[in-house]
């Protein structure tokens, strides 16, 4: 049965602060380490009042810094928005405070629109140079070699794992050839979900870091403790992928009762498309939809976002999925 781990895109909820979001971050992953969950991620995005994780590498070493096993981490940092040195130092530095517990997972996506592209004075063909990229940041973090003039200081030899995330075949190509874990988004992208793995799979090439392919898949949860308040709280989710259509974008809202009422079909069909790969319901409910999905993507690792209004509720959510886990794996022991 594959480890859990968890993605917080650290969602400032409707009448909430930035500061908040970080506080119910930090609490999380306190929570998620008690639980047993294997790692706590964050993601770069800019320019949107609902998530307050744009400077990431800050956003990890607070959680880092009040946590002490769970791995902490980027899920990831959008590379072309960044030099590989500027990336190699900051992850360096998170490693040499915290040793053995920091990833950094790298996407090629800006994370944002075009016009904060420019305000990031980010290339618009910077997406172009991303295996380049990765290349020279794998470098940056490894064994300094003889003659190099630039170092990471901290960061070189540091040998922080790197992860390629992407929610494309891109992504699993360069994973592959690379020999480095992947990531895939289909928490929120699903669609080329089946056929990333396979390429990725197909084509892993091993590697120092990585010797088989590794595949993290994932999913939205949204537990409680009965499937109708489960899907009542899932509203929250369903109403941020509606508003992201109608180019609404703001903090994530409260739950409604009635969904059917806030969109539209063409607004139904477009958002619970994206959301295809999402667990609601009590944890029987959820154990039962993530076994048959494990079992079809063969994920080597489950990593949950959960979009919930509730910071009590959310905590809560990741305790029954925490359940779901231990009673698959007992399962899966006594299957054998």
């Amino acid at each position: 049965m594959p480890p859990f781990s968890i993605l917080d895109l650290a969602h400032i909820p409707e009448g909430f602060t930035p500061s908040d979001a970080l506080r119910n971050s930090l609490d999380l992953a306190q929570h998620a380490e008690k639980w047993g969950y294997t790692r706590f991620w964050l993601a770069e995005h800019h320019n949107m009042v609902g998530i307050a994780s744009a400077a990431t590498s800050v956003a990890i070493g607070h959680v880092a810094g009040g946590t002490k096993t769970i791995r902490v981490g980027a899920g990831g940092i959008m590379l072309p928005n960044h030099s590989p040195l500027v990336i190699a130092e900051q992850f360096g530095t998170l490693d040499a405070l915290y040793p053995g517990r920091i990833d950094l997972g790298v996407g090629r996506a800006p994370g944002t629109d075009q016009r904060t592209l420019r305000a990031l004075r980010r290339d618009p063909a910077a997406a172009d140079t991303f295996p380049q990229d990765v290349l020279e940041l794998q470098a940056l973090l490894g064994p300094v070699q003889p003659d190099q003039a630039i170092q990471a200081v901290p960061g070189a030899g540091s040998n922080v794992p790197i992860w390629i995330l992407g929610s494309s075949l891109f992504g699993a190509q360069l994973a592959a050839m690379l020999g480095l874990p992947y990531a895939f988004a289909s928490h929120f992208a699903p669609g080329a979900l089946m056929q990333a793995l396979h390429v990725y799979r197909e084509r892993f090439q091993p590697s120092a870091q990585l010797d088989r392919p590794y595949a993290m898949v994932g999913v939205n949860v949204i537990a409680a403790d009965t499937d109708e308040e489960a899907h009542h709280l899932f509203t929250s989710a369903q109403q941020a992928f509606t508003n992201m259509f109608r180019g609404t974008r703001g903090k994530l809202q409260p739950p409604i009762d009635d969904i059917e009422s806030y969109w539209t079909p063409h607004e139904k069909a477009q958002a619970m498309s994206m959301l295809s790969c999402s667990f609601v319901g009590s944890g029987k409910t959820v154990r039962e939809g993530l076994k048959d999905f494990i079992a079809e993507t063969g994920a080597d690792e489950i990593i949950a976002a959960s979009a919930i209004y509730d910071h009590g509720k959310r905590v809560r959510s990741y305790e029954i999925l925490a359940d779901v886990q231990k009673d698959m794996s007992k399962a899966a022991q006594c299957a054998y």
